[in-house]
């Protein structure tokens, strides 16, 4: 896990870099809002978690934070020697996740930020599966899963089964199926082909391939993913 850690007093800085290191966290140390903003750039990809100082000598915590939640879906925490109320909103209103007061205990700070990767973490893995009935497509992985077990498909019957399953409960049209696929993979798929991917998703799906209950025709209409 890689923390990026901007605080301008380096003595904290110093014994914070220390610390994280002790408990195998990754540390880019900065003490100024410009090299921070250079690391946000250029390198947010690679971070974990970020903690800001309030206060810098050339800018705000906020206007880091406000960087870095447009740039990744990362979480932020704020250092601070002020605790009024006003800090606190303006802070967690701007996207900040957490929010710790100088001087604090580095135990009380360290299972803050685990708490927040760990809540993060739960997030992100919810976020990158859709459930449908006993299915579950994990995006990160590629893989669709029917009672825990994979189910592997093709590339295309994939990413026809991923357009259902972004459209649960709505009629997709043959027209709007074979769009969507062209659209994503810049295959040329006909109206057979189509008919083909379909059945071989019901073979692999349902569990009863004769009588979908999971990928449904809507007889004059097309076909619709119940939830």
């Amino acid at each position: 896990m890689k923390i990026l850690l901007v605080e301008d007093d380096r003595t904290i800085a110093s014994g914070l870099e220390y610390s994280l290191k002790q408990e195998e966290f990754e540390v880019i140390l900065c003490h100024h809002v410009v090299s921070a903003m250079e690391v946000i750039q250029n390198n947010i990809t690679e971070i974990d978690l970020c903690l800001f100082d309030l206060n810098l000598p050339d800018g705000s915590g906020y206007d880091l934070c406000e960087l870095v939640k447009k740039k990744q879906d990362i979480p932020v925490i704020f250092l601070t020697a002020f605790d009024d109320e006003v800090n606190v909103v303006m802070g967690l209103d701007i996207g900040a996740d957490d929010y710790i007061t100088k001087p604090f205990r580095i135990r009380e700070l360290i299972s803050r930020i685990k708490s927040v990767l760990r809540r993060y973490h739960r997030h992100m893995q919810s976020k990158n599966v859709i459930k449908i009935k006993d299915i579950q497509i994990n995006t990160a992985e590629g893989k669709v899963y029917k009672n825990e077990k994979e189910i592997l498909l093709t590339a295309l019957e994939y990413r026809l089964f991923l357009i259902f399953a972004n459209h649960i409960g709505q009629v997709l049209t043959r027209t709007q199926l074979l769009d969507r696929i062209w659209d994503v993979a810049g295959d040329f798929v006909n109206d057979n082909t189509l008919t083909v991917y379909i059945k071989r998703l019901r073979e692999k799906l349902e569990d009863d391939p004769q009588n979908p209950t999971l990928i449904k025709t809507i007889r004059g209409m097309g076909y619709k993913v119940g939830e």
